[in-house]
């Protein structure tokens, strides 16, 4: 009776540690950016851009990706390709997508390219926690916890070319978000910096904003351009 009861002990450590096993296999990271980016400074490049074939987006901040992310500042990418992405399982999300994680990139297109590889990249890497359907809604519903631009006119940073101070600019979304957030800057055709995307970060399963545990390498200036759209 008690080499029984010591079988089973053993297999419930044994099925314990193999589920713990499996876990940290199939999670290969430790939180998540969630990157937004201003279509102004997107468009005001040498390169710029083209409108989607729905029209021009509205202007604010748009999503650019839910990106996995370890707290050593690697990433891992394009973790299972027998997964690709399948805009049926989105059906229900396209048209707040095509508003909210509207594509910019030449030629004009319907967004399907860029969402696909936000997916094929990032979101494969994300399974243990986030199917695709779940993926892009859940990314969505980050978006709307959080008015950027509201953030920032309230502190009186508006997109209307002019030039503010980086630490404005880190105040004004830390104070609406509790969160201390990055910021990355491209320039201009003229080489101004101007303030690009805006980084926050995720827990693990997606269902938090938290402190950043590491931020992207690169700075902006002092100062930075909010350009219109």
């Amino acid at each position: 009776m008690k080499m029984q009861f010591n079988n089973v002990l053993f297999l419930i450590k044994f099925m314990t540690m193999h589920s713990l096993l499996v876990l940290s296999a199939s999670q290969d990271f430790d939180f998540f950016y969630f990157v937004q980016q201003w279509p102004g400074s997107y468009c005001d490049t040498k390169q710029g851009c083209c409108y989607p074939s729905t029209g021009k987006p509205p202007s604010d901040f748009g999503i650019h990706g839910l990106w996995p992310n370890r707290n050593d500042g690697s990433y891992p990418s394009n973790c299972d390709s027998t997964n690709p992405f399948d805009v049926s399982k989105i059906s229900d999300l396209t048209s707040q997508m095509q508003s909210e994680w509207p594509t910019l990139s030449c030629p004009t297109n319907n967004g399907l390219t860029f969402w696909g590889h936000e997916w094929d990249k990032h979101g494969t890497c994300s399974e243990s926690v986030l199917n695709q359907h779940d993926y892009f809604a859940t990314t969505l519903s980050l978006k709307n916890e959080l008015n950027l631009l509201q953030a920032l006119q309230s502190a009186g940073i508006q997109p209307n070319g002019q030039k503010y101070s980086l630490s404005s600019i880190k105040s004004a979304i830390t104070q609406a978000s509790g969160y201390t957030p990055w910021i990355e800057c491209n320039n201009d055709s003229s080489g101004n910096s101007q303030l690009y995307q805006i980084y926050l970060c995720v827990n693990s399963s997606a269902s938090r904003f938290i402190q950043c545990p590491i931020f992207p390498k690169g700075t902006c200036g002092s100062s930075v351009e909010f350009p219109k759209f």
